[in-house]
């Protein structure tokens, strides 16, 4: 299609909060507005987010970014990147969401999941999808809210209930009725076979999700419908949709086999572009879909760790350690070294490549001439010794980094960055526009509208400069030996 404006509406769905820019073409952000997200903890190891909620915030967060660039008439197309894996249940015929949405965090189902691995089924599923057996992915959490909801059965035997990601349940309130789900999303639910055009009926069954409640499989990039005109002034082509980590690595230019990014935000997740070729992994890493354009797909090698940015605000709203996020940064070079203090962040199970949701963090080495300073550096350290536990994984599967390219909010702090170039004895790379996740979202929007010809034009017009932190003295062999003792004690 052709655009009609020149700029590019995104709208980020996250975890903690939801956002809405504008991005010029040349990959200026003009606008953004931002709202949080209210996080619900019903039981220990669940969270939810209330779906009608991240509707309503983000477009509210969309007219105020829509009306700071003077109003839709200069938008070409909508791109939407979101919170991947978290669950939402809606009624197709009110629109109306029939529980709260089960996040990504959620754990819940690890009983589930820990029975079809007993009766032998992780191999298959992995074969098949890419993906282990674990609470993160989609599948089990649709299987819960069915088995456990009575108002989401009830829909399912009316044959209107509607199960999505939430880039799915976005498009579907902003459209009116549209219900897909890109191929980036849909590959980590458990459900799509990674060289499988749409869902497979044989993962349905064995995760007993009823088929009929999944949306259509579609591109990353192309006419998923149009926005409602009462919603943003006029109607808008939605053109982009994309995982926040596959978005990501589209935003970081990693368009050629081998290239790899790690985003720290909530998470932390490491992806290598592995090109057209089927990922397999040995060693706990999980193969995906980066991104479907004319129904052909590159894939990636990926690597989750659950807790980062979120560490920093545990440290911050339930210990007081720090007074900021951006503290942490001062604190950690106040200090020669962590004074013994090891952090393992298992808050919320352990991700790649151990994949234990039973794990639970742990603190080792405190002392009484431990301070504030070495709990804030222990926690920085945590996020290069998480990664340095992914980069062997990705080199045992034949995808050993050159250089690493970060994002996310916490790659603003110039210490973990360079602490992470040591540790990892690569160059680390960070782009001057750090918010990569809506960069991509926003080449994907403009490569469905028109305004770019191919994501490699899009990225060389839209990337812009990026920092390099050169590798320095690796740090001592006791802080390996120090994680590793602390990270058995999980």
């Amino acid at each position: 299609m052709t655009a009609t404006g020149d700029l590019i509406l995104v709208l980020d769905a996250g975890t903690t909060s939801t956002r809405a820019m504008v991005l010029a073409a040349d990959g200026r952000m003009l606008a953004v507005a931002q709202q949080e997200l209210t996080q619900y903890y019903p039981q220990p190891g669940w969270v939810e987010h209330d779906a009608a909620e991240i509707w309503e915030r983000t477009l509210a967060c969309a007219r105020e970014a829509v009306g700071q660039v003077g109003g839709a008439g200069r938008i070409a197309g909508i791109g939407i990147t979101n919170q991947r894996e978290t669950v939402v249940a809606w009624d197709r015929a009110s629109g109306q969401p029939l529980h709260r949405a089960l996040v990504w965090q959620d754990r819940r189902t690890a009983d589930f999941c820990a029975g079809l691995k007993n009766a032998g089924q992780e191999p298959v599923v992995q074969a098949a999808t890419g993906l282990l057996l674990d609470p993160y992915f989609s599948a089990t959490k649709m299987r819960w809210l069915v088995d456990h909801v009575p108002d989401v059965a009830a829909a399912a035997q009316r044959g209107q209930l509607a199960l999505g990601t939430v880039e799915d349940w976005l498009v579907h309130q902003l459209t009116g009725g549209a219900h897909v789900t890109d191929a980036s999303n849909a590959s980590r639910t458990l459900l799509l076979a990674l060289d499988g055009g749409s869902w497979d009926e044989g993962l349905c069954d064995l995760f007993g999700v009823p088929r009929a409640a999944l949306g259509d499989v579609v591109d990353n990039a192309g006419h998923f419908g149009t926005s409602r005109a009462e919603w943003l002034g006029r109607a808008i082509p939605i053109t982009g949709l994309a995982g926040d980590q596959q978005s990501a690595t589209v935003g970081q230019g990693c368009l050629a086999p081998g290239q790899t990014k790690a985003t720290y935000g909530t998470g932390a997740f490491v992806l290598a572009n592995m090109g057209s070729a089927l990922p397999r992994s040995g060693h706990r890493l999980l193969g995906t879909v980066l991104c479907q354009l004319d129904g052909q797909r590159q894939y990636a090698l990926e690597g989750s760790v659950f807790v980062a940015g979120s560490l920093i605000k545990w440290l911050r709203d339930s210990l007081g350690v720090i007074a900021s996020a951006a503290e942490s940064e001062a604190l950690a070079r106040s200090v020669e070294d962590s004074g013994g203090v090891t952090i393992v962040p298992a808050l919320s199970g352990l991700g790649a490549p151990h994949w234990r949701p039973e794990a639970r963090g742990v603190i080792t080495g405190m002392s009484f001439a431990s301070s504030r300073a070495h709990f804030a550096r222990a926690a920085l350290e945590a996020m290069a010794m998480q990664t340095a536990d992914l980069a062997h994984a990705f080199a045992a599967d034949g995808a050993q980094w050159q250089t690493l390219r970060i994002d996310g909010g916490m790659s603003a702090n110039d210490w973990m960055a360079q602490d992470l170039a040591d540790v990892l004895q690569v160059p680390v790379e960070r782009p001057d526009f750090v918010e990569t996740t809506a960069l991509g979202a926003a080449m994907l929007a403009g490569v469905g509208t028109g305004l770019f010809g191919s994501l490699d034009e899009a990225a060389r017009a839209m990337r812009g400069q990026v920092r390099t932190f050169a590798p320095g003295t690796p740090p001592g062999e006791e802080r390996r030996a120090a994680w590793e003792r602390a990270l058995a004690s999980t």
